[in-house]
């Protein structure tokens, strides 16, 4: 009898798993979705036709695997001439037996190569990031401030803090106090909703890694000498994530690779279904042997039996609803501790940028991180930047203000119309827009967004460890394992898990090291 998986969720880890278990087994894939989108968190909105990326994704992996796996589905656009896209070009054609078969002849199903460029905005001026010292930044900070950062980092050098407890203690180690304060106190906090003080240092060892003042010199003495033309794979093996110049982006947003995936999954006999809401595991002894469910439509109660189960649902419904067995005690209180931030999206269409954004030159930015304690607005994404096809009018500005938040905060309860009104009055007073250049808004709302290492994740290592012990329960994704992953690492927690179902190997701590263990650091090569 052939096998099934039950995979909960239809996001970049759920589909790829899919993917993997049709091209590589004979297990069919059942996904339930609870909405009715495909890609989860890198799903592509479209409003009157512009596109909205909820939260921004540049696709670049120091995972040969990964890079493969996107231009299988995606090819690179072929108009697109440097010696970046010819190398690209060329390992497509190393794949082009399973390229020509699968790829849809629509001319928009390509990947651009986008370049990177992302800068802080702070006292209405615009810095680089990560920042550079070159002359017209020192400029812009001002002699007093210039000599406070200087002297700040060169004390740390001499008398660094011993332990790295905290985020506060990790942005000073690598930036001194004066340029962190500067620079990323005010954002880190309207990410989190907490001070730097209360969070833990392993936020900033997974997500910026490597990199700090040493690097980004070293990076920018390397950009002066050597041409950019030639500066190798678009993985960037040897760059921090940080640092990177450029990467690949689906012409009209990052749904479109995920909507391919999709339908190649349902041509090749997987099943997608979708307004299917979770609401709990049946397990018996360390097996799941079935997913409980309802039909959010009709309210029909659906329950799916399988030999193996992914899930990328959070962690803290997932294991409050398993039935069965008795989750430990301990694991539960974890489990229920856990805190995630939420992200509301404002998209403002606006004719134009002010003149006096536009004093300091044009605005080429991927996005931009608002680093002013007096508007709520975390970050900015210029979308037309990102690809010219995510905008309808390629006269106007589609513009995604970045709210971070929880479902509890008064902003979540604004209304949409509230919102809209505030994103415009937040941009114009920090000097981007006026707001008579807006013409159409929409809002999205995106519940766990971030899972957060606060609350119980101190002590999450028992609540893994009781996780691995299901045995053909795979947690995988950012949010089924309350790990901040990138889409890569999501990936390639749901292709290793397949590669243990396929080898028969009953460990799954190789799924937990992604993103964690040194091997798959962002700042180190590997060729997974």
């Amino acid at each position: 009898m052939q096998k099934s998986a039950i995979i909960i969720g239809a996001g970049p880890a759920g589909l790829t798993a899919a993917y993997e278990l049709l091209t590589r087994t004979d297990i069919k894939p059942v996904i339930l979705e609870q909405s009715n989108e495909i890609g989860g968190l890198s799903r592509t909105v479209n409003y009157k036709g512009n596109r909205m990326d909820i939260g921004g994704h540049r696709f670049f992996s120091k995972s040969d695997r990964v890079m493969e796996w996107w231009l299988k589905i995606l090819p690179i656009d072929p108009n697109q001439k440097s010696n970046l896209t010819l190398q690209y070009q060329q390992k497509q054609a190393s794949l082009k037996i399973e390229a020509d078969k699968n790829i849809s002849k629509d001319a928009d199903s390509i990947m651009l190569v986008r370049p990177r460029r992302s800068r802080i905005y702070f006292l209405k001026k615009f810095f680089p990031y990560p920042l550079s010292l070159s002359l017209s930044t020192l400029q812009k900070l001002g002699a007093i401030r210039t000599i406070k950062i200087l002297v700040s980092y060169v004390w740390v050098k001499l008398f660094p803090r011993n332990q790295e407890d905290t985020l506060e203690d990790f942005f000073i180690n690598r930036f001194g106090k004066e340029l962190y304060l500067t620079f990323f106190k005010s954002y880190t906090e309207k990410v989190w909703g907490v001070p730097c003080t209360q969070l833990s240092a392993a936020w900033g060892a997974q997500r910026i890694k490597d990199l700090s003042i040493r690097q980004a010199i070293k990076h920018m003495v390397k950009q002066i000498f050597i041409s950019k033309s030639n500066t190798g794979d678009i993985g960037q093996k040897g760059t921090s994530t940080s640092l990177i110049e450029q990467f690949l982006y689906p012409k009209l947003g990052p749904g479109q690779l995920w909507e391919t995936v999709a339908a190649r999954i349902v041509a090749m006999g997987g099943k997608i279904m979708y307004d299917i809401e979770v609401t709990g595991l049946q397990a018996e002894g360390e097996k799941i042997n079935s997913v409980i469910s309802k039909n959010k439509v009709t309210g029909e109660a659906l329950f799916f039996k399988g030999d193996y189960f992914f899930s990328t649902m959070p962690l803290r419904e997932m294991v409050a609803g398993i039935e069965g067995t008795a989750v430990p005690a301990n694991a539960a209180a974890i489990a229920k501790g856990l805190q995630y931030r939420d992200f509301i999206t404002v998209g403002l269409l606006v004719n134009k940028f002010s003149e006096s954004a536009l004093r300091q030159g044009p605005l080429r930015d991927n996005w931009i991180y608002i680093q002013d304690s007096t508007v709520q607005m975390g970050r900015l994404q210029i979308f037309n930047n990102w690809s010219p096809a995510m905008v309808a009018d390629k006269n106007k500005q589609w513009l995604g203000l970045e709210y971070f938040c929880n479902i509890t905060d008064a902003i979540w309860k604004t209304t949409d119309d509230e919102l809209q009104k505030m994103a415009a009055m937040e941009l114009k007073k920090i000097g981007i827009i006026e707001t008579k250049d807006v013409i159409d808004g929409i809002v999205i709302r995106q519940e766990k967004t971030y899972p957060s290492y606060t609350g119980t994740f101190e002590n999450f290592e028992i609540l893994k460890n009781y996780l691995m012990h299901l045995k053909n329960l795979f947690p995988i994704g950012r949010n089924g394992m309350h790990r901040y992953n990138n889409s890569d690492h999501s990936m390639l927690t749901a292709m290793v898990a397949v590669d243990l179902i396929i080898a028969g190997d009953a460990s799954k701590e190789t799924i937990w090291e992604i993103n964690t263990d040194e091997e798959y650091h962002e700042g180190k090569t590997t060729h997974l």
